[in-house]
């Protein structure tokens, strides 16, 4: 049997609706229902027992009052060994009272047989009466007037019974003397019935309590979760970047002293992030500015080293080492300024794009051909690909990859250019530069785009900058695109590009930049270490 996985709007449902079971609000209004229905239930409860004992007392009580009183002054006429026809009449009377009960009433005739006189035979008989009452009833006591007793030698006796789902209180007592015998049976339905109305009526009252109770649990779970929501949306804001939201304070209780707590917080953050913020815009004037001077004197300097690279052959031959020095490291710095130029322009969103159609396979070929790595690098690129990219941009991206796949892996390198997705909306444009060395260690995978970063402390210095792979990735970012490292399984690292085959026109860096001052326009590649 094949288990179908379950739609994934359906198991959204779910998760929102086990959130909305285990919310905060949810969880007061619940607690608070529950101590209030606890508190109804037991206040109820204890209403209704004390309702119902002291209406069975109070009903019990004169009962048996009037059944005593009536058994006295009707058996206790009565002569001794009465027949059963006075025993009737008796019963009949003791019945008349106000009480509403019925009586039987047991004694010896002069023949010495029992008899057994009820006042209505077919609602009480002397087999309604429970043995274990009869017994009572029918033991003598001993004389307990020495011992703070009435010194009576019979007791009068109840009990609650139930007869055919009825309730009822039976009584009996014993005429002293060697009088009669007396029982009396009263219903307790009209009581019953009392005690059902107001059971009734506590019930409805505990359930209004516990609606009651869930409404003002709902008002005080709102006056709670307000603050509590506004301070939601509070950090919600802060963690956007409104650094100037604050909470309105009011009262004094924990809750006010969280907000203060917040508008505290957010008020040093803000702080510390203008700070931050006022240095990093002065380090890029710094840096910007330090460039832009630089170039003056620099290209004063470039022009003396090109007139002796000029004449290096003929310079004395111990001057010649020094000249091609001087002429090398000229090259790199200005390569090094008109880094630092470039990433001062995205740092401060002063790039943009120029966008031209470009066949890529033609873009590949002239940024190796103009650096003298056809012979170092193996190209898989079908002609006819066309993309809607940044010329300019795209070769400093190449020649950066290609030069560091060259300087760091070793030749030969191959670049292979693919398109995915071509004819959608989604078609992008994939170039894989892949070199023959090492590959790069693990732990150096995360770093290869960091600005400066060097694999090994042991060579701080390189022939490159540490920024070409920095910018590079900068140049895809401008684009939509992004770059990744990664090595083969095969051996050796792989760069991959990732450009959309229409790019934007309109990317967040919109400043008119000056054409011709991006690196890599020189033919020159400066990678990052590793």
């Amino acid at each position: 049997m094949t288990v179908q996985p379950a739609p994934p709007g359906r198991v959204r449902g779910w998760a929102a609706s086990l959130l909305r079971l285990t919310s905060l609000r949810l969880r007061l209004v619940v607690v608070f229902g529950l101590v209030a229905l606890t508190a109804a239930v037991s206040a109820s409860g204890i209403a209704y027992w004390l309702n119902r004992d002291a209406v069975l007392t109070r009903t019990q009580n004169a009962a048996l009052n009037d059944f005593r009183k009536s058994l006295e002054d009707n058996a206790g006429s009565l002569p001794k060994r009465p027949p059963c026809d006075l025993l009737k009449d008796a019963a009949g009377r003791m019945a008349g009272t106000t009480q509403h009960y019925e009586v039987v009433l047991i004694d010896k005739e002069q023949d010495g047989s029992y008899c057994a006189a009820p006042s209505d035979s077919t609602v009480f008989a002397l087999n309604v009466v429970p043995e274990t009452l009869q017994t009572a009833v029918n033991e003598r006591r001993p004389d307990d007037a020495g011992t703070g007793g009435d010194g009576m030698p019979y007791h009068l006796y109840w009990q609650r019974i139930t007869v055919d789902g009825d309730p009822f209180l039976v009584g009996g007592a014993k005429v002293i003397g060697d009088g009669p015998t007396g029982y009396m049976l009263k219903s307790l339905a009209s009581e019953r019935d009392d005690l059902n109305s107001l059971a009734w009526s506590l019930g409805i009252a505990t359930a209004l309590a516990l609606v009651g109770s869930a409404l003002l649990a709902q008002a005080a779970a709102s006056t709670v979760l307000r603050p509590v929501q506004r301070l939601a949306e509070a950090a919600k804001r802060l963690g956007e970047g409104k650094l100037d939201t604050r909470l309105r304070v009011s009262g004094a209780d924990e809750l006010a002293d969280l907000s203060r707590t917040f508008n505290s917080t957010a008020e040093s953050l803000e702080k510390r992030v203008e700070e931050l913020s006022a240095r990093e815009a002065a380090s890029r004037r710094f840096v910007a500015d330090m460039s832009h001077e630089l170039r003056t004197p620099l290209t004063a300097i470039t022009a003396v080293t090109e007139v002796l690279e000029d004449e290096a052959d003929n310079l004395d031959p111990m001057i010649a080492p020094a000249v091609h020095l001087v002429v090398t490291e000229t090259r790199r710095l200005g390569d090094l300024v008109e880094n630092l130029m470039e990433v001062t322009r995205f740092d401060a969103g002063t790039a943009r794009l120029v966008l031209d159609d470009v066949d890529v396979a033609d873009q590949v070929t002239a940024c190796i051909d103009a650096r003298a790595w056809l012979d170092a690098v193996e190209l898989d690129a079908k002609r006819g690909i066309v993309a809607r990219l940044d010329p300019r941009r795209l070769d400093v991206i190449l020649a950066n990859l290609i030069g560091n796949a060259l300087k760091h892996g070793g030749s030969p390198v191959r670049v292979a250019v693919r398109t995915v997705a071509e004819g959608t909306p989604e078609a992008e444009l994939i170039v894989e530069i892949r070199d023959h060395g090492p590959g790069i260690p693990e732990d150096v995978l995360p770093h290869v785009f960091d600005r400066f970063y060097k694999a090994s402390a042991s060579r701080p210095r390189s022939e490159g900058s540490g920024l070409g792979l920095s910018i590079a990735l900068e140049n895809a970012h401008i684009h939509g695109g992004d770059i990744t490292a990664s090595n083969s399984a095969e051996g050796g690292a792989v760069f991959t590009l990732r450009l959309p085959m229409d790019a934007p026109s309109a990317r967040p860096f919109g400043a008119v930049e000056e054409p011709g001052t991006a690196p890599g326009e020189s033919g020159d590649s400066d990678g990052g270490g590793r």
